[in-house]
């Protein structure tokens, strides 16, 4: 085979590729923006028809969640490094009670040109979630766009990983954001990121 006909192939075969991995990434990220969405609509059925619904009581006052739209720079793999010396933490809840945690691990991340670290913490008291990671965090958005008290992100223990993916598309109101009667723990003091995290549920109540 000729050089120059080594060199169009070559060239060929590049843009094959460039379109392959173009093709697959578009189709991934739609795929990821459909699962975010249709977690949101299965939410709002949730909160419409759930007897465990913070609105159980007066579902017809339910005019739908208010969200961000998904953006994917907001799921972020962020390092996790353990707490050595693990220490009690009590958090303040909405009404005025406490709650007992054990300090777990710190997620560690980059976003907004900003190195921000969260606290995971260990539900310590008695009963179903015992034992279960949890993590509650305001931002710059707080008080404006979202709720003022902060909001919560699912997190799941993994022995042994070095990492933790923080979806701050799926971070989520607490209950007392639409209802009094419950109460919620508030986020401790290193929680409150200063950079504004614009992305899942935004504040219900205008």
């Amino acid at each position: 085979m000729r050089p120059k006909s080594i060199i169009i192939l070559i060239l060929v075969l590049g843009v094959v590729v460039i379109l392959i991995a173009t093709f697959t990434g578009t189709s991934d990220e739609t795929a990821y923006v459909n699962k975010i969405l249709k977690s949101r609509a299965d939410k709002d059925n949730f909160m419409k028809t759930s007897d465990e619904s913070p609105f159980k009581s007066d579902p017809k006052s339910f005019t739908g969640l208010k969200y961000f739209p998904p953006d994917a720079k907001y799921k972020i793999v962020a390092d996790l490094v353990p707490v050595k010396d693990k220490k009690v933490v009590i958090l303040s809840t909405n009404d005025g009670k406490e709650q007992r945690y054990i300090e777990y691990a710190t997620a560690e991340f980059d976003l907004g040109n900003t190195h921000n670290k969260l606290t995971i913490l260990e539900i310590m008291d008695m009963g179903p979630y015992r034992g279960k990671l949890f993590l509650a965090f305001g931002d710059g958005t707080s008080a404006d766009e979202t709720y003022g008290a902060g909001r919560y992100l699912d997190v799941n223990k993994v022995p042994g990983a070095a990492t933790i993916t923080l979806d701050f598309n799926e971070a989520y109101n607490p209950y007392c954001a639409y209802n009094d009667s419950f109460s919620c723990p508030l986020p401790p003091a290193e929680n409150l990121l200063r950079i504004p995290i614009r992305a899942g549920e935004k504040t219900y109540h205008p």
